[in-house]
């Protein structure tokens, strides 16, 4: 996922990152700044996924 101009996606990247609610990290897709997140351990649980929306979501609106 891209936060419009490829500096904010990865400031995002790295203030998720340090908040530590989940787990991203960083990539290039298409020559861009993209946000890879993963969601696919069975441990997982509808909770945590809510969490990690809120917190992508909170640290996005504090930087765009």
């Amino acid at each position: 996922m891209s936060f419009g101009p490829d500096e904010t996606t990865r400031r995002v990247i790295a203030r998720v990152q340090a908040e530590g609610t989940c787990w991203c990290g960083g990539t290039v897709w298409h020559g861009r700044a993209a946000m890879r997140i993963s969601v696919s351990s069975w441990q997982t649980t509808d909770q945590d996924a809510e969490r990690s929306v809120a917190a992508i979501g909170r640290v996005a609106a504090s930087l765009t």
